[in-house]
């Protein structure tokens, strides 16, 4: 079965040849409508030239014999034409001093004389030859209207034949018929270098188009075959770290590619998250359950039987089954901090409002603390983007490890004030304080500067973990200055919202929330 589906899986038509057939068939028609069209127009202005050379000829030739009254014949066709004609037709030379000068039909038809493309046949009633200025004598085929001009084919060559009626101007009468044939060697001679010019043009651009065609598609598809092979990696393993090359491209497919990266990043991001979490929970989890464990296992052998110990065994159980219960809640906070810009991609919050709400909090939970607020570079209005639970929460851990941490001066004080583009928060205590050695690892999780004395306190080593995660999760910043013996500052950087940006994500915010309303209505 895996088998036949890998081979159904190939088995598809590439991409290049696709694009690249289309495209060729697209510009071949193209050529070849063009070619046509253009062979048409040069044709057509062509043969309207030789038609006009031969309607000149029949035209002058009419005017001439229609003045003969009688059905034409030799003897009175031959007179009729000028001197200068008969002297040609008897060998002599074409132009004599006897000449009128002004015998503009003279050069008219010597012309059409010694043009060797133009055969002429003048027949009479009787359809007999009276006249011709050369061997080949152009036939007389039946026709009905006064002039009717035919093309012909002789031998590969098109040939226009023009048929013309010779009516006497005395009488009106039918005296014979011209046959103009005329050979069109240079029409035929244009028409067939044009033919093959235009075909070797054709073909010469046809090619050339492809191959451009080719490398433009092949520049195209390479970043697209180079996307499926990391796709196909990432869903052959989802561990790898296989990723899109830069492309260097400034189009969509860098963004196309940009954006591929970011989300294989983020679900590699959620793959270490889940390991991460089973990895803690189990590590975190297995010396209570194992307390757990033991005193229930010594209850069962004999100490169930003894109230003191039973006491003691409960009571110690509770204590750890507490503790994994705030452990599990502080790891699940600690993984939904890394999903904000999931969950909570909109919020806006007023900075002043929750410090004011989460001091007076703080301060009646520990009346022995002196817990202050100083807000004075702080305008009312500020705001920052970010779930007012998520600052609420920051402010608590903060303030909280201050507590935990606090020796004789039970005192905190938390301020705030803003720059031109951001917002300060600082919560500083007067504790035990931080050795410089601790300083950058008190962030990553479950580190204990003194572990002995945090498991006394109750912490778990998470909650800074999660504070630094919520603040990276705002595009914020956080850090700590601290003394040993003398307290420690942590102070939170967040971007300043302007006025127009709070407006503008609030908006997004109710969009985002109208499909919950109405589901919950």
């Amino acid at each position: 079965m895996t088998n036949n589906k890998e081979s159904k899986e190939t088995k598809h038509s590439s991409l290049i040849v696709r694009w690249v057939s289309i495209v060729a068939l697209t510009i071949t028609v193209s050529f070849v409508i063009f070619s046509v069209v253009v062979y048409q127009l040069v044709s057509k202005q062509s043969m309207d030239q030789q038609q006009e050379t031969s309607t000149n000829v029949v035209t002058t030739l009419d005017q001439t014999l229609s003045s003969i009254p009688d059905e034409l014949e030799i003897s009175n066709v031959i007179p009729s034409l000028s001197p200068a004609t008969r002297r040609i037709l008897q060998g002599g030379p074409a132009i004599s001093k006897k000449d009128t000068k002004n015998n503009a039909f003279n050069d008219n038809l010597l012309a059409t004389i010694y043009n060797p493309d133009i055969n002429i046949a003048v027949y009479n009633k009787h359809r007999e030859v009276v006249f011709t200025n050369g061997n080949a004598i152009p036939d007389l085929k039946p026709f009905s209207a006064e002039r009717q001009n035919k093309v012909i084919k002789r031998k590969g060559h098109s040939v226009l034949v023009t048929y013309q009626k010779v009516h006497s101007e005395v009488n009106n009468k039918l005296t014979g018929y011209i046959v103009i044939s005329n050979n069109m060697t240079y029409y035929n001679h244009l028409m067939n270098n044009l033919l093959h010019s235009v075909i070797a043009i054709s073909l010469i651009a046809i090619i050339f188009f492809i191959v451009i065609s080719y490398i433009l598609v092949v520049n195209v598809v390479k970043p697209i075959k180079d996307m499926s092979k990391v796709a196909k990696k990432v869903n052959a393993d989802p561990n790898s770290g296989a990723r899109i090359k830069e492309l260097h491209r400034n189009d969509e497919l860098e963004d196309l590619a940009i954006s591929i990266n970011q989300m294989l990043d983020r679900m590699q991001g959620y793959i270490d998250q889940q390991k991460q979490f089973v990895g803690d929970v189990s590590h975190e989890l297995r010396t209570p359950v194992a307390v757990i464990e033991g005193h229930l296992n010594m209850l069962e052998r004999w100490g169930k039987d003894d109230p003191q110990i039973l006491a003691e065994s409960i009571d110690a159980s509770l204590q750890e089954a507490d503790r994994m219960k705030h452990l599990i809640q502080e790891m699940l906070d600690l993984t939904r901090a890394e999903q904000i810009d999931v969950q909570y991609p909109y919020e806006v919050t007023n900075v002043n409002e929750v410090t004011q709400r989460v001091v007076a909090d703080m301060a009646m939970v520990h009346p022995d603390f002196k817990i202050q607020l100083d807000e004075d570079d702080l305008p009312a209005d500020t705001e920052i983007q970010i779930y007012h639970g998520h600052l609420e929460q920051l402010l608590v851990i903060l303030i909280d490890n201050g507590i935990k941490y606090s020796t004789d001066r039970k005192q905190i004080i938390v301020s705030a004030g803003v720059t031109k583009k951001d917002v300060n928060i600082i919560v500083q205590d007067f504790g035990e304080g931080i050795s410089k050695e601790d300083q950058h690892k008190i962030f990553n999780r479950f580190y204990r500067v003194d572990k002995a004395r945090t498991r006394e306190k109750g912490g778990n080593g998470l909650g800074l973990s999660i504070a630094q995660k919520l603040v990276d999760s705002y595009h914020g910043e956080i850090s700590v200055e601290s003394v040993e013996g003398q307290g420690s500052q942590f102070k939170m950087r967040f971007p300043r919202l302007t006025k127009k940006k709070a407006a503008k994500l609030r908006k997004l915010n109710e969009k985002k929330e109208m499909p919950k309303s109405n589901l919950e209505a």
